[in-house]
Order: C-alpha cells, then structure tokens, then sequence
C-alpha cells in the first residue's frame, strides 16, 4: 500500500487513551491512517518518509482564545510591550514619528502602565510626536492612550463626543488625560475602521506563520465584525481570502462579537430570532474555517483594574471595576443567543461578572434546554469555590490564561491583596470539579506560544518568582492535554482532532524534547522542531533527522 507520509522511529504521545504511545504513524489523505504498524512487513510505501530519529511527537497544539487579527496588525506597529518606562516609550512614540509625513498616525502596542510606572500623557504625546495623531493600545485591550489630535477628532476636546456606555475618558485635574477605558475606545476606533479586508488578509497571514512556528495547528479567534477588537464588518472575509490564497497555515475557528448579530425575521415558531443573516450559527464552515460561539464581553481587565468584582480592588480607585453594559441587556442577549442555537463565549474575569454570566446561562437552560450547548466563561481570572462547583453543575467550561500568572501576576496578585489572590486564574479546581480546562494564550495581551502556556501550568510562577496558586498546578502531561485534547473538545472538534487516532486529522508537531518529561523550566524553550496540518508541513522541514 502506498500513503503520503510514513513517520517512524519517534516517540510519540498521541493523547488517546486506547494508544497512548506509539512508535510509527502513516497518514493518507490528511488523516492517520495506522499506528505502530511494521511498514516493511506490511509493504507500506510512502511519498513521504520522515525519520523522527526517537524525537517527541504529540498532536498539534490549539489555542481555544487568542486574537489573531489584532496580533497580525501588531506585528507592523511601534512595539512598546519593551518600554521600561515612560522616557523609553515616549522616545520610541518620537523616533517612530519622526519617519512618517506630519499628518500619519502613530499607532503602538503592548505598553503595560504597571511596568511604566503610569499610563502615556497626552500633553507629552503631544510633544514626541509633534502634533500626529498618537494611539497606543495597552497589552490588555481594555484601555488605550491618545494625543490630543485623537482626541480633537473624536469631540472629546470640545465636549461634542458621546462616551459610550461601559467606557470612561479619564481626567486629571487638567481635564482629558489621553487614557480611554473600555467602550471609550470605540471613540478611536471609529476613527480608523474599518480596515481593509486585503491589509486584514495579510496581518492573518502573517500571524499565522508564526503560529506555525510554534506548533499551532488550531486557533480560536476571540472576536471579530464589530466592537472595539472588531476589525471590520467584513472581518470574515479575510480569513476566507487568507486561506484561498494558501496564506493560512493553521485551522481557525471564529467567534462574531455580540455587536454582529442582530434581530432576525422568520416564522413565528422558529427558535433563531437573534443571530446572523441566513441562519448562519456556530458550526458553520469546514475542518479549516468554522464559526465558533459568539463572543460577548462582560467586564473589563484585572490589569486595567476595570473587571467587575466582588469585593473592591486593594490598590485602585475604581472601587469594584465595572460592566461593559447593562447587565439586563447583556443577560437577554446571552438568552437569545442560547435560544438561537448559538455557544456563547462570555468574557467574565471578576467574579461578579462571572455571576451575571452563570446567570444567564442557568436561565437559559432552564427556560430553553439545549444538550451539549458547551458555553464558556473566557478568563474567569476570579472564581470563588462556589462559582466553581456552580460551573461543573451547569456544564460551563473555564477557559483561564495561565500565562498571564508570570507576565501580569504580580500585578494582579497587588490587585487582589493576600486573601483572594489564590482564586486567581484557577486549573486544578476546575479539574477536580470535573470541568475541562483548553489552552489558551489571550495573545498578544501575552505570549502566545503554547509550550510558554504549558509551563506556566506547571509552575504558576509570576516574573518576579511569586508562586501564585500553589495548589493549582497540574502536572506537565496534563497541560499538554489541555493544549491538544481539551483544545478540540471545547470547539466541538474532538472526533476531528486532539489526539492522534486512525480516522482523525494529522496535525502533528515535532519536539526538540519530551515536554512530559524534562525539568519544568525546559518546557516553555523546547524546539518546534517542525509543525504538520493535515499531513503537510507548516513549519520546519520535511526532514526531521535533526530532530532529538
């Protein structure tokens, strides 16, 4: 028999119980075909022969929360997640202006106020930039700063500018400081969107690529059409155009924001009055292109100290943060989403936002049944014992970043104070309640790199060497299930991907070490030696016998 590709002599991890371990795999058609099968005394032939030379090889790992656009569009600004302070931000803001005409904007990323020491004024945004207009985005989203030229453009200087509900222009005692908080950005982002289709096209190409680079195999895009992350109303189309290209190197589903969906027209009996045109609902697509849940955010950021909490934040005068909109809307649209078939992704990262999604989500249930519905809470960064055991009755899946634990956890643990810092993005609770915990990144608020994600699992370290959650740890095998089989399950794809199992895609990815393995410290700088989709390589080179 002859197939396309014929992989021997690795260690392979499969993550199926059935088969844990293998030594050969043969693909055919995209699919695995046969493990642990003795080609010569089966006379199997192959395209492709990849000598594994006893490397690691374990499913392609997925990221169930990232965002793929914002990142790839990232890519092409100032980077400012390297600024020590704010003198290193302003002279990189000014170097990076003094090379575009005067009437071009100056738009960075990635700056975090608690590494700076304060958010970016707009009076010395103003003189850096020589009158441009400015736009930095904060690592976490929630909050941006502008110079005064923005500001002139949306009204806010003049008082014209209608500040949406859930957002906030600061001020200082010398009026508008630059800083927006949440809904405000619409004000900014109104200003520049929509953007091209064929510029999106390409910042998810070359995303993409990336990702690759690191053994992605499978992204979940968390947001995309309207809103503050949304890109543009066309936002879809990019995607598609992306892969027609051949630009698309790894699978994507994609979750529309609550702002995209709307109202529909249809019989009286049927359930779908809120959603897309045509009836078009989480599921659509193919094993490349699928949408997934619609997005809806409830609260803000613990960094930007805006999530909606119980109990007031120790070190900020936002008192206990704040909803991103009427918590009554945001439960019926939670309703109707639910009754029109839809999963929903609500974005909860206080605990009092966690309430309001559990709400709705017990509500919806109860008032409208659905089997197997799969909602989720993004982030749940703050979870009591009771919100957990709440979760794992209702079948309600976490989807926590434990990377930010070592890039934002000092941050947040000074947020918190001692008592509550140990509910922060909790692993091992969930699991012991029974829930499945995916892997995700919320890249580029963090890094994105899923063997980084892995290690932050293990270890739950914060950059200054706080360990933030002691009894939260898993074990390293445990975090790779959360990157590849739980990854698939909380997109519907488990019969599809997740593990290496004959019938099954053959995403695979090639590792310098067996992450299972070494010492935890080792897990986050494993080589990628090469990534595989479908059988085709993404990443590497066909030949592995570097491999070890």
């Amino acid at each position: 028999m002859h197939v396309d590709l014929l992989l021997h002599n690795a260690n392979i991890l499969t993550m199926d119980e059935q088969h844990p371990r293998a030594r050969t795999m043969a693909v055919q058609h995209g699919r695995v075909l046969a493990l642990d099968v003795d080609h010569r005394a089966a006379g199997l032939t192959a395209a492709t022969t990849l000598d594994a030379q006893g490397a690691t090889v374990t499913p392609g790992f997925g990221d169930a929360h990232n965002h793929m656009g914002w990142f790839g569009l990232a890519l092409d600004e100032v980077d400012l997640s390297v600024a020590a302070d704010l003198d290193v931000l302003y002279k990189t803001v000014a170097d990076r202006a003094d090379a575009l005409p005067l009437d071009s904007w100056v738009v960075g990323s990635g700056y975090d106020n608690t590494q700076l020491g304060g958010h970016p004024h707009r009076h010395e945004l103003d003189r850096v930039a020589g009158g441009r207009p400015v736009w930095l985005k904060h690592r976490s989203g929630h909050v941006c700063s502008v110079s005064s030229e923005v500001l002139r453009r949306t009204g806010v200087l003049d008082g014209s500018a209608t500040v949406p509900a859930g957002g906030v222009v600061v001020h200082d005692a010398g009026g508008p400081t630059g800083v927006l908080e949440e809904q405000a950005q619409n004000l900014v982002v109104d200003l520049v969107v929509p953007y091209p289709v064929e510029s999106l096209r390409t910042a998810v190409g070359r995303a993409s690529r990336v990702y690759a680079s690191e053994g992605l195999t499978h992204v979940t895009e968390a947001g995309i059409g309207r809103g503050w992350l949304g890109k543009t109303p066309l936002e879809l189309a990019a995607y598609q155009q992306a892969r027609e290209h051949g630009e698309l190197a790894v699978r994507v589903q994609l979750m529309p924001t609550v702002s995209t969906l709307h109202d529909l027209e249809g019989h009286e009996d049927d359930a779908m009055r809120f959603g897309l045109d045509l009836g078009i609902r989480t599921g659509f697509g193919d094993d490349w292109l699928r949408l997934g849940p619609m997005k809806i955010w409830l609260d803000g950021s613990l960094v930007a100290r805006t999530a909606a909490v119980q109990e007031p934040f120790c070190d900020h005068g936002h008192g206990h943060g704040y909803f991103q909109d009427d918590p009554e809307q945001m439960h019926r649209q939670l309703l109707a989403a639910h009754r029109g078939g839809w999963r929903i992704a609500a974005h909860a990262i206080g605990d009092r936002a966690v309430d309001v999604a559990l709400d709705a989500y017990e509500e919806a249930q109860r008032v409208h049944p659905r089997t197997d519905a799969r909602h989720r809470i993004e982030h749940a960064g703050i979870t009591r014992a009771d919100q957990v055991a709440r979760m794992a009755r209702l079948g309600v899946t976490p989807v926590p970043q434990q990377r930010f634990l070592y890039e934002i956890g000092d941050t947040m643990a000074a947020a918190l104070g001692s008592e509550r810092r140990a509910l922060l993005y909790r692993h091992a609770a969930f699991l012991r309640a029974g829930l499945r915990v995916p892997g995700s990144s919320d890249r580029p608020v963090a890094d994105g790199a899923p063997l980084a994600g892995m290690q932050s699992m293990v270890e739950r370290t914060s950059r200054s060497g706080d360990l933030l959650g002691a009894d939260e740890r898993v074990d390293a095998m445990t975090a790779l299930r959360a990157y590849t089989v739980d990854t698939a399950w909380v997109a519907g794809e488990e019969a599809q991907r997740g593990s290496l199992t004959p019938g099954r895609l053959a995403d695979f990815v090639v590792l310098g070490d067996d992450v299972t393995t070494v010492p935890s410290s080792r897990i986050g700088a494993t080589e990628v030696v090469a990534t595989y989709a479908g059988g085709v390589c993404t990443h590497g080179h066909e030949a592995v016998s570097s491999a070890r």
